[in-house]
């Protein structure tokens, strides 16, 4: 108990003087990417008769801690204390991308991947970049992605691909960078799911 009372007097001595010195008590502020939904499917059959489940896209450690990350050089990784992801970033790269995938109607049905192998095809992707440039006379972002897809009754890949876009921010704040980012992801997925319609075989 005397240690409790002691801990909450000492808090209470720290706030007063940062009242007192004019200090201001700082709090995260979250964001989420903002991929608007693909367009509803056309009624018509699709490219192929088969079923694909999409795996969770990976990450770098350093893109999974939930904070905002911004290069003050090439070699030089930083971020924002207080501006801080509410989602995972490659859980929403993972969503969109089914998304498109079903709107593209290049598959029967596309579903997660839930790691029972039931599917004729996997793709399994990676969220490789997504940070605020801020060097080379221009704040920038930039996000890079890659997926591959395996055919699951042969073990074989038939399609890899890669998708880096880098968008301005014409204004410097957190969230007209994370706009931007969005759309640089929104833009990779659809790199890559154009990159897939071209290299499926015809019906």
């Amino acid at each position: 108990m005397i240690n409790k009372t002691l801990a909450r007097a000492g808090a209470c001595a720290i706030a007063l003087w940062m009242a007192g010195c004019g200090g201001k008590i700082l709090y995260p502020q979250y964001y989420a990417l903002d991929i608007p939904a693909a367009p509803k499917p056309a009624a018509s059959d699709a490219r192929l008769p088969a079923t694909l489940a999409v795996r969770r896209f990976e990450a770098l450690p350093y893109l999974r801690q939930g904070r905002i990350v911004y290069r003050g050089s090439p070699a030089e990784i930083g971020f924002y204390d207080y501006h801080r992801w509410a989602a995972e970033p490659a859980a929403t790269v993972t969503a969109a991308m089914i998304d498109s995938l079903r709107s593209s109607r290049l598959f029967s049905f596309v579903t997660p991947y839930d790691g029972q192998g039931q599917s004729d095809y996997l793709m399994s992707g990676r969220l490789e970049r997504l940070e605020e440039i801020d060097y080379g006379g221009s704040v920038r972002v930039e996000a890079k992605l890659s997926a591959e897809l395996v055919d699951l009754r042969t073990a074989a890949t038939v399609w890899t691909g890669n998708a880096d876009e880098t968008l301005g921010v014409e204004t410097r704040d957190v969230s007209s960078v994370v706009v931007e980012m969005s759309q640089a992801v929104q833009k990779g997925i659809d790199r890559l799911v154009a990159s897939l319609d071209r290299q499926l075989p015809a019906k």
